[in-house]
Formats: C-alpha cells, sequence, structure tokens
C-alpha cells in the first residue's frame, strides 16, 4: 500500500506540474497585444498599469492589432483614442459614498460586503479575466477579481457576519481554479497564472461548516494537488539546488521559496518593471523573476527581499527561504493529514505527518535565531538567516510549528521592537515600501493575534487587537473609508509602493469584522 500511495503521490505531482506549466504560457495582455501593449504601458496612456490589462476587448484581437499595425504612428491622444475605441475600459471599483452620519462600523462593513461581491464571470476572447462559476468578493479599489490570499482574510469577516454561503461559494471558486491550473493563481486573472499567493487555501477549507464525505474527499484532494504544485521537482533535488518553488537545504532537509515561471516584467506593473530592471545592473530577467516572486508573496514590496535590505533594485526574492511560506507549507501538510484521517487513509496520514514533522524542524534549524529572539527568512545561496525583524516572524505560531518557549520570546521582541501605536509594525525598516514600517496590514494583525493566542500569549494578543481597530475606526470616523492599509505610527492612512491607498477593502473589513466577536479579543 504504501508504493502504491507513493507511485500515486508522484503522480500527481507530475500531472500538477504539467498543468502549472501550461498555465505560465496561457497569453496575457503582453502576448496578445504585444507592440500595442508596450506603447500604451511606457507612454502611461493611463496612470495606473493595471488599467489597460483589465480592459475587454470590443472586437477580435487580432483585427485590433491588424488596425494598429497599419498606422504608422499615434501621437499619445490619438493611441488614447484607439483604445478607447477597441476595449471596454475599467473603472477602479468605488465602495458607497460615506454617510454623514456613520453608523457602527459593524453595520459599515455589513453594508460593504453586497458592493464587494461580483457575480460568476465568463471569460471574452482577448481579455485577461478567468472564469469564476459561482459569487465571491474582491478586494476593491483597483483589484476588481478575487484575489488568493486575500480572500482568506475577507471570509473571517463573511463567516462572523453569517454569509456562510459565500464563505462556500468562494472555496469552491478556488477548488476550482486548481482544477483548472493546477494551482490558485495570485488573482483571478491570465496574467497572475504563472505566479501563485501564500498557500491559505486550506484555512479557508478549515473554515468551511461542510460535513458531506464527498465535499471533504474532494477538498482534501485539492489541498493534495496544491501542495504538489508547491513542492513540484522536489525528488530530483541534491542538496545545495533548487528548482522552481523547491530548496533541498545542506543537511537534506527541503524548504520553499516564492517563485514565478515566467522572467518578463509583469502585465500589470510592466513599466515600473522595466525601470527597476535598468537601475539595477543585473540581468533584466533575473530583475523580473525576483520582482514576480515577490508579487507571488502578496509583500510586494518589502526591505525582506532587497539584498542591501532598502532599494528594490537588489531584490533577491527566489534566494530566500522565507518564514511565512514554509510555516503555510507546515499548515498545508498537518491539514491533509487530518482530512486524511477523516477519510481513513492511513498512508496519506503517515506521509503528511512526516513531512509536518520534517517541515517544523527545518523551520527550527533554518529560520529560527535564538541570538534575535525571532524567526527570520534565510538567505539559501549564501547560508546566512536575514536580520530583518518583521511580522512574518508570527507564522510558526499562527500555525503551531513554533515550540512553546519561542513563542514566548517572540512576544517579548514583539512588545519591544514591533508593536506600534496603531498596532503591528509589518518591518522596523523604512524604505518607503508599502511592506515596510510605517504601515500595518490587516492579514498581519490577524496572523498575530491569532498565533499569539494559540500560545496563550492572550494579553499582547489583545493589545494588538486594540490598537489596530482604534486605528481603522479613526480613519472611519475622518473619512467614512475602510483602507488596504494604514500607518501604525500614526493611526492614519497607510502609504507608499506603486499605487495609490485603495479603499473598499476586503481583508479590511474581514479582519476588523472578526477582531470584533468576543473569542477574538
Amino acid at each position: 500500500m504504501v508504493r502504491l500511495f507513493a507511485a500515486s503521490l508522484a503522480a500527481l505531482t507530475l500531472s500538477t506540474a504539467v498543468q502549472a506549466q501550461e498555465a505560465a504560457k496561457v497569453p496575457t495582455p503582453a502576448d496578445t497585444y504585444q507592440e500595442l501593449f508596450h506603447q500604451v504601458q511606457t507612454r502611461r496612456i493611463f496612470p495606473d498599469g493595471k488599467t489597460f490589462v483589465d480592459a475587454v476587448p470590443k472586437r477580435a484581437p487580432a483585427r485590433i492589432m491588424a488596425d494598429y499595425r497599419a498606422r504608422a504612428r499615434f501621437s499619445d491622444a490619438e493611441l488614447k483614442r484607439f483604445v478607447a475605441a477597441n476595449f471596454t475600459v475599467p473603472q477602479a471599483g468605488k465602495a458607497p459614498k460615506p454617510s454623514a452620519a456613520r453608523p457602527p462600523i459593524k453595520a459599515h462593513i455589513a453594508a460593504l460586503w453586497p458592493n464587494l461581491t461580483r457575480p460568476p464571470v465568463k471569460p471574452v476572447a482577448g481579455g485577461s479575466a478567468l472564469a469564476m462559476d459561482k459569487p465571491f468578493v474582491v478586494p476593491g479599489g483597483r483589484f476588481r477579481e478575487i484575489y488568493y490570499w486575500d480572500s482568506y482574510f475577507t471570509m473571517l469577516g463573511l463567516k462572523a457576519d453569517g454569509r456562510d454561503a459565500l464563505v462556500e461559494n468562494m472555496i469552491d471558486d478556488f477548488g476550482g481554479l486548481i482544477t483548472a491550473y493546477g494551482h490558485i493563481p495570485n488573482g483571478a486573472r491570465t496574467y497572475y497564472l504563472s505566479r501563485s499567493q501564500p498557500p491559505f487555501f486550506y484555512a479557508m477549507v478549515g473554515l468551511s461548516g461542510a460535513t458531506d464525505p464527498k465535499t471533504i474527499k474532494a477538498r482534501v484532494d485539492l489541498m493534495r494537488r496544491e501542495h504538489a504544485f508547491w513542492m513540484e521537482g522536489e525528488a530530483d533535488l541534491k542538496p545545495g539546488e533548487a528548482h522552481r518553488r523547491v530548496l533541498a537545504m545542506a543537511d537534506g532537509g527541503v524548504l520553499n521559496r516564492y517563485w514565478d515561471d515566467r522572467e518578463t516584467p509583469r502585465d500589470e506593473s510592466y513599466r515600473e518593471d522595466l525601470e527597476t530592471a535598468a537601475k539595477s545592473g543585473r540581468p533584466p530577467a533575473e530583475v523580473f523573476r525576483d520582482l514576480r516572486a515577490g508579487a507571488e508573496s502578496g509583500w510586494d514590496y518589502s526591505s525582506r527581499w532587497m539584498a542591501d535590505g532598502k532599494t528594490l533594485a537588489t531584490i533577491q526574492t527566489t534566494a530566500i527561504a522565507p518564514v511565512d511560506l514554509n510555516s503555510l507549507m507546515y499548515g498545508l501538510e498537518k491539514a491533509i493529514s487530518t482530512g486524511c484521517a477523516k477519510l481513513a487513509d492511513a498512508d496519506c496520514v503517515t506521509e503528511f505527518d512526516r513531512r509536518a514533522q520534517a517541515r517544523a524542524q527545518a523551520i527550527d534549524f533554518y529560520l529560527w535565531d535564538s541570538a534575535k529572539g525571532a524567526y527570520l527568512d534565510y538567505q539559501w545561496k549564501t547560508g546566512q538567516r536575514l536580520d530583518r525583524l518583521s511580522a512574518a516572524t508570527f507564522y510558526p505560531l499562527f500555525v503551531g510549528a513554533a515550540e512553546e518557549p519561542r513563542a514566548h520570546i517572540v512576544a517579548q521582541k514583539t512588545w519591544d521592537e514591533l508593536l506600534a501605536p496603531g498596532g503591528l509594525r509589518t518591518t522596523t525598516a523604512r524604505t518607503g515600501q508599502q511592506w515596510d514600517t510605517p504601515n500595518g496590514w490587516a492579514p498581519l494583525q490577524w496572523v498575530a493575534v491569532s498565533g499569539l493566542r494559540r500560545y496563550g500569549e492572550d494579553a499582547l494578543a489583545a493589545e494588538i487587537a486594540k490598537r489596530w481597530l482604534a486605528t481603522v475606526e479613526r480613519e472611519y470616523q475622518a473619512s467614512g473609508k475602510m483602507l488596504e492599509k494604514y500607518d501604525v505610527e500614526e493611526a492614519k492612512a497607510g502609504g507608499g509602493g506603486e499605487y495609490p491607498t485603495q479603499d473598499g477593502f476586503g481583508w479590511t473589513n474581514g479582519v476588523t469584522r472578526a477582531l470584533m466577536e468576543p473569542a477574538a479579543k
């Protein structure tokens, strides 16, 4: 039976790898519109590079391109008119107009859910949207599609508000993406298919109230497929080697890294990526891959990924074994084992318990720094931990992979360095990037609060929650908005990064609403 299980696991890994590699070849707007795309993005016809890649063609792309190529030259105004004539250009989603009365924030969040809910999607040829079978919730603003890791934190609020059917729909939508592409992409667009995001699907499944054995089996199978995506290439690696998202460490342990199956500028940030590569003095393809891998991390961008700790052009995401990703992989492995136990699949339980135990040992050995009192990212090429404290240190607590004494050491470190007046700092570095201080982000508040509560650090968990909720409330009273990120030093709207602060906002709504529940305080 063990041999049969090993053979089926190998077959699953191979089929998932082939499917994911094919997904990365699906044409994106850059592939479809070529020189038109280049001109629109580099000449900044739209202030936001995401606008054109979300546009929907009004006729066949081949005809659009034939007409474009028939013209020798376009002025900026002519190019903009050409795009308007041939594409339906999206507008940023808008939240309801703030009420001067400022209803209680819980009521405001409840009113936002319908505004952020979208119907099923049927793709249009030449457009970038992926098919979605059931209704789903978007973050808001420029983010018009479902996003992977955002959605877990959004679901927390939906669950707290009793919108269980919508939670189940979104789990099914993500399952459909795994079925179609072998993994969950960054978001439901063709230009996101070459990368994923932090693997929270197992945690979404954990929110489900489903008890039907068929549903449980189907979701365990989907988790195993996602695991195979992240682990593809593991069997053939020698110590010190890497393949796609897998790292074989010198002692035989296995960790994961963020990656992207393309090495070109991101469609949605094309001009910015060209500029970053030009400043770097490095091979452009290498820079593009690291930028894309940084986007897969969800922390786009942070001093965590920068070789010099401050300059985006030194980004080295693929050279790093990150604390958050490897913790989530441990969580995924434990969830698969638990699911397989419900299905009485003993071989599966044995295999994934073994994997989870080995993962925990590798996290302890490579990512725990006793001198710093924190879990730190590891530069696997140089064999050094990166001395950059960040809120990622809470992920081993969040998934239960931390040894008890270490969780309490992390808590003390938080009181000393990560806790700000308005909530939890993302890092202690000030770089101008959005995933650095002074910004705080809703998902990291939840990961910290949840992880600390798991280890009995209730006072610190309550303090983070109290300060974060006060920051959200203060900005809500000032502007009537729920924002993507906040300045936790001054308890106001956050800033930095490639685009303005967005309002809506899915994961802020979700985490805020969940933290209002008595059990979360």
